[in-house]
């Protein structure tokens, strides 16, 4: 199949607008990387504090089995639009709930909101990357979802001596929702005029016998599943990391996210133009190789130079492999389901970020130490690892066909 995307080059202003919004986007859950420590501050007991930590990525990734086969480019601008707006609302709630029960009500609101806003910006920005530079766009948007993580927990950390509790902090976050409707707004019509140049193919809905067939794509199902055991070791370390820091009391959690997320982003921008022209699945490997030893040996630093060192190596281990794999899954996709696996990647987080919270805070209960739930994060790199090795065969050859046999 011809590829009919549209974009001849990457760095158009609806792109780097676009990542602009999903930075925000995810700079409203960024800030909450403190929130199982801050249920623990307002009295909500121990075992339900994995529960409601996890009950946002749950709702999210309820949510977007029903919201992906509806979402499409015609209806995405609207629904990034209203997300920004219930974005505001969710943030600010935070304030004034202290209660198990409004908590779960929130939660649940904040899940919708935030799969509504991530779905439909990515349905958008998907259509401006080049097929010929898959590994850069995916570094630019993997660098737009991790500048929050980068520079918002350092900064909570510096204002929260000033400030009430860490819900005053989730609230003032909402401020760049409010920048960014400033700039969707700004950025409509040239977005009409983009995406009314686009083949009409791509603007229109997959059915649902075209969706069943991509996922029946082995290529597809095994990049997808790699993905989400990433995630799942990447939600370990997001949740886990400031209690097993206060365990080891080794390093401070604030600058470890500070120097993995720098070094994250430096990777990925220094980077954007060789990922598309070293081996991608041959620097996967070996770059999954290298962080597996990195969450061993995290929860024995014994002292500060070696807890950042390993939140450099980390940085830079995660920096190369979420780009690589997305490359690879938008190469391996079908023109018109590059948008709907782009965002069933986005699918594999929730879940990840829900069931992580809370299987380890039912752990954490039972008496298991931080330093467990790390090593169990190592075996989810292991098993992507091996996916990495077993994936090769099934992708499509260079020439754009797929291999015989590419279905489960």
């Amino acid at each position: 199949m011809a590829d009919l995307t549209a974009p001849s080059k990457l760095w158009s202003f609806e792109f780097l607008a676009l990542c602009l919004i999903i930075a925000v986007a995810f700079g409203n859950v960024s800030v909450f990387y403190s929130f199982y420590h801050y249920l623990g501050t307002i009295g909500i007991p121990i075992e339900w504090r994995g529960f409601l930590v996890g009950l946002e990525p749950m709702s999210a990734f309820i949510l977007r089995l029903f919201v992906l086969p509806w979402l499409h480019v015609r209806n995405a601008f609207s629904v990034t639009m209203v997300s920004l707006i219930l974005m505001i609302v969710a943030s600010c709630a935070y304030q004034w709930v202290t209660t198990i029960q409004a908590m779960i009500m929130l939660r649940i609101f904040h899940g919708a909101v935030f799969v509504l806003l991530t779905s439909a910006a990515i349905a958008l920005v998907v259509n401006f990357i080049p097929a010929d530079k898959s590994g850069q766009g995916f570094s630019a948007i993997s660098i737009a979802t991790m500048i929050p993580y980068a520079i918002i927990p350092p900064l909570s950390e510096a204002l929260l001596p000033y400030v009430g509790n860490e819900a005053d902090i989730y609230a003032a976050v909402s401020i760049f929702s409010v920048v960014a409707i400033l700039l969707l707004t700004a950025l409509r019509s040239r977005l009409g005029e983009a995406l009314r140049g686009m083949d009409g193919v791509l603007l229109r809905r997959p059915n649902i016998f075209e969706i069943r067939e991509n996922l029946r794509l082995r290529s597809v199902f095994f990049l997808l599943t790699a993905i989400f055991f990433i995630y799942l070791a990447h939600a370990t370390l997001f949740y886990f990391l400031k209690d097993l820091s206060l365990q080891i009391r080794t390093g401070d959690v604030g600058l470890f996210f500070a120097v993995s997320m720098v070094t994250m982003i430096s990777v990925r921008a220094l980077g954007t133009a060789l990922f598309d022209k070293t081996n991608k699945l041959s620097t996967l490997q070996k770059t999954l190789a290298f962080l597996i030893p990195c969450l061993i040996l995290l929860p024995i630093a014994a002292f500060p130079a070696a807890y950042y060192l390993l939140a450099a190596l980390y940085g830079l281990c995660m920096g190369v492999i979420l780009p690589l794999l997305n490359a690879l899954l938008f190469s391996a996709s079908p023109p018109l389901m590059r948008g709907l696996n782009t965002n069933m990647t986005l699918f594999t987080m929730d879940v990840a970020y829900f069931v992580v919270p809370y299987l380890g805070g039912i752990l954490v209960t039972i008496g298991a130490g931080f330093d467990i739930l790390f090593y169990v994060a190592a075996g989810f790199v292991l098993l992507s690892f091996t996916l990495a090795l077993i994936v090769p065969e099934y992708l499509p050859l260079p020439q754009g066909r797929v291999k015989e046999g590419d279905g489960v």
